[in-house]
């Protein structure tokens, strides 16, 4: 069983700064990729950033300059480090990753609980 558990996240003002961090825990072997996905209300989840086991970089042309995703491999965790924030980017975050619980195991996604991000003012 693997279980990720997010922390971080809340209400913010238009311009400020946010950071969240998942951990992932339990049976397993390897994570691959490691990332954020968001929901808005009324639309579909969109992936944010990702980052793979070694460190390459993906991000959404909406977040890209502003968000940055980093990873600790030795503490199975990711981070999502957001700046500039605009209203646009109200949504639930979730986290995910790719694991492989067992050597040679084929990797599945897991998924944090999610975590709400409100910018207002």
């Amino acid at each position: 069983q693997v279980q990720l558990v997010e922390s971080g996240g809340g209400l913010v003002q238009p311009g400020g700064s946010l950071r969240f961090s998942c951990k992932a825990s339990g049976s397993i072997f390897t994570i691959y990729a490691m990332g954020w996905y968001r929901q808005a209300p009324g639309k579909q989840r969109e992936l944010v950033a990702r980052i793979t086991s070694g460190g390459s970089t993906y991000y959404s042309d909406s977040v890209k300059g502003r968000f940055t995703i980093s990873r600790d491999n030795a503490e199975n965790t990711v981070s999502l480090q957001m700046s500039s924030l605009k209203p646009e980017d109200t949504a639930v975050y979730y986290c995910y990753a790719d694991i492989a619980s067992i050597r040679g195991g084929v990797p599945v996604d897991y998924w944090g609980q999610g975590t709400q991000v409100t910018v207002s003012s």
